[in-house]
């Protein structure tokens, strides 16, 4: 049991978003959708979040899809990197 829970632990989140912004070096920025039940209403609302990720050899350009995964802190608002480049934008 203890054993399970020390891999639950040291296990990452991982996230997939478009790239709304290259301009900064080794730097993007990555917007995530997800959709929710609103709690009164009950209409689906799509809400988003924009996360700062590490690029280190600036693959990333405006419009990828693209896969990101938690890291420890890279810079003050730097906790995510690039896993991967999943839809090209071409």
């Amino acid at each position: 049991m203890s054993e399970l829970v020390k891999r639950r632990k040291n296990m990452k989140k991982v996230l997939e978003g478009v790239v709304v912004s290259d301009k900064t070096d080794k730097t993007a920025v990555v917007k995530v959708s997800y959709r929710v039940k609103h709690p009164v209403y009950g209409k689906i609302i799509t809400r988003s979040k924009k996360f700062m990720i590490h690029d280190e050899n600036n693959e990333c350009k405006n419009g990828y899809f693209v896969r990101i995964m938690e890291t420890r802190p890279l810079s003050k608002r730097k906790r995510w990197r690039l896993t991967e480049i999943l839809k090209k934008n071409e």
